[in-house]
């Protein structure tokens, strides 16, 4: 049964849309982090929120949050190309968005930082007396950083309106999560932190995203963060170019028996929200919008080294009088 089936058409789309621009990406740049099998989780958590409230996603599936916050494919794509028109103007991959929609950029030189950037933003909220919220998402590898412990204490003690979503694909990079960590469960630490702890299948967007709008409104409400596991599978290699050798062909089939996209699709044909023909349509609809995009970010202008102008390094000198 689908309770709301605006709502899981409207997420439907925004993953196809999500794979298609993840294979675009991948063709275009081996260095690009794929995101396929992964799209229930940034889709589920960060669809539905409010326009004051502040998104923080993973990096690996950024790009789609993005683009349901309202910034433009064109540009996104631009970014991933790395044109002069991307949000972070050709000097990084486009895993920041338009500070006015509200999405922090997933752009430090490594990984933890962003979950107490979002800890930092749903302390403004509250001294605001805002009841706006936070969500910020991050990988399991992640989860093992000094950042995670202490933004999540941080944000218990003084009950901030957060929610912390765990992306766990089962591996950081080539390392095996049961390698990194003798946690049977990551979501057994929020008990350590005395806030409540879901578990959720990351590869059923409506699980997702009843947990996570469940933890909002906890936030909203005052009750402070939430801490969610949401369990998926990377089914590409860390990049584009990574052959991901350490792993079994055993393990992606298994894996790939539990696509997303494949497994709402069903649910939306059984409930006869949506059709072979609608569904293949819907396919259809988002690859030709992104390949659109992506030939006219592909006529934006390359950066050029005197991009990098003494305005982005240092501040205006103050003129004496």
């Amino acid at each position: 049964m689908i309770e709301d089936p605006r709502t899981a058409l409207a997420m439907h789309r925004w993953m196809v849309l999500s794979r298609a621009l993840d294979e675009v990406c991948c063709r275009e740049s081996a260095h690009w982090f794929p995101a396929e099998g992964e799209e229930a989780v940034p889709v589920g958590s960060f669809f539905g929120l409010r326009p004051d409230d502040v998104c923080a996603p993973a990096y690996r599936g950024a790009p789609i949050v993005y683009v349901m916050r309202g910034a433009g494919l064109e540009y996104v794509l631009a970014g991933a190309l790395g044109k002069r028109t991307g949000f972070a103007r050709g000097r990084h991959f486009n895993f920041t968005a338009p500070i006015e929609l509200r999405v922090l950029p997933y752009i430090a030189g490594d990984l933890g930082p962003i979950i107490s950037q979002a800890t930092g933003t749903a302390f403004a909220q509250k001294y605001r007396k805002s009841d706006a919220v936070t969500v910020v998402s991050f990988g399991d590898g992640t989860s093992n950083r000094g950042d995670f412990h202490e933004a999540i204490n941080l944000g218990a003690v003084w009950r901030l309106p957060v929610v912390y979503v765990i992306q766990n694909n089962h591996y950081a990079i080539s390392l095996r999560l049961d390698k990194a960590t003798a946690a049977k469960a990551l979501v057994d630490r929020a008990l350590g932190y005395g806030i409540p702890g879901v578990a959720v299948d990351g590869n059923d967007v409506l699980t997702v995203h009843a947990a996570v709008q469940e933890a909002v409104g906890r936030a909203r409400a005052g009750q402070g963060p939430t801490l969610i596991e949401a369990t998926t599978f990377r089914m590409r290699g860390h990049s584009a170019a990574d052959t991901a050798a350490y792993r079994s062909s055993a393990e992606v089939e298994e894996w790939k028996g539990r696509d997303p996209i494949r497994r709402l699709e069903e649910r939306l044909s059984a409930a006869g929200v949506l059709s072979a023909e609608k569904a293949q349509a819907a396919w259809a609809a988002g690859r030709e919008e992104v390949e659109a995009a992506t030939a006219a970010a592909k006529r934006h202008p390359d950066i050029l080294p005197t991009d990098l102008g003494i305005e982005d390094v240092f501040a205006t000198p103050v003129q004496e009088a």
